[in-house]
């Protein structure tokens, strides 16, 4: 008798448990492991996870990113255009050095004619570069475009920096946009 009391007290705890690791993760989408919440609170704007992925190289998990915008995008020009706060979030999975962090932003955002070597946004490309740091595997990139305002860059993978206005943004967005489609093309 004392033995299957037990056993429904050790049901109930486990039960409870279950319950309270799902609260804990409600709120929460994950991908490749990575827990990112589907809405944050940023310049006084709520702003929601609008895109999630996991990015591997060869068989290697590399990073998890995430896209959050103020207004719901329904297409990757919109998403682009959009003047409101938005932020790519890049969550490393594995150690990756300073230079093959530039490298990599470097060839993606050099297909941009407006960020090429020598074009009108190039100086702001070299600014961002230089902020970027070597990556442990847990640490975060984080690029936060405030209208009115500019572009953050900041996290433990750089040193952070402020880029003024929406060009560069624009820019950015777009060509990640562009390489890593969210939407039906």
């Amino acid at each position: 008798m004392r033995t299957q009391a037990w056993g429904g007290k050790l049901r109930c705890l486990v039960v409870g448990m279950l319950l309270v690791a799902g609260a804990a993760q409600a709120g929460q989408k994950q991908v490749g492991g990575v827990l990112m919440p589907v809405s944050l609170n940023l310049k006084g704007r709520t702003v929601e996870l609008a895109h999630m992925e996991l990015h591997k190289q060869l068989f290697f998990k590399v990073y998890v990113w995430s896209l959050y915008m103020e207004d719901r995008p329904r297409s990757t020009r919109e998403a682009i255009h959009s003047n409101s706060v938005k932020r790519l979030h890049f969550r490393f999975l594995r150690s990756i050095s300073k230079d093959q962090l530039v490298g990599s932003f470097r060839d993606g955002l050099e297909h941009s004619p407006a960020l090429r070597h020598g074009g009108p946004l190039a100086n702001h490309l070299r600014i961002m570069l230089a902020s970027l740091k070597d990556v442990q595997k847990g640490e975060d990139l984080v690029i936060t475009y405030t209208p009115g305002v500019g572009l953050e860059v900041g996290g433990d993978a750089s040193g952070g920096v402020f880029i003024p206005g929406k060009h560069f943004a624009d820019a950015l967005f777009s060509v990640w946009l562009d390489s890593h489609p969210i939407f039906p093309r």
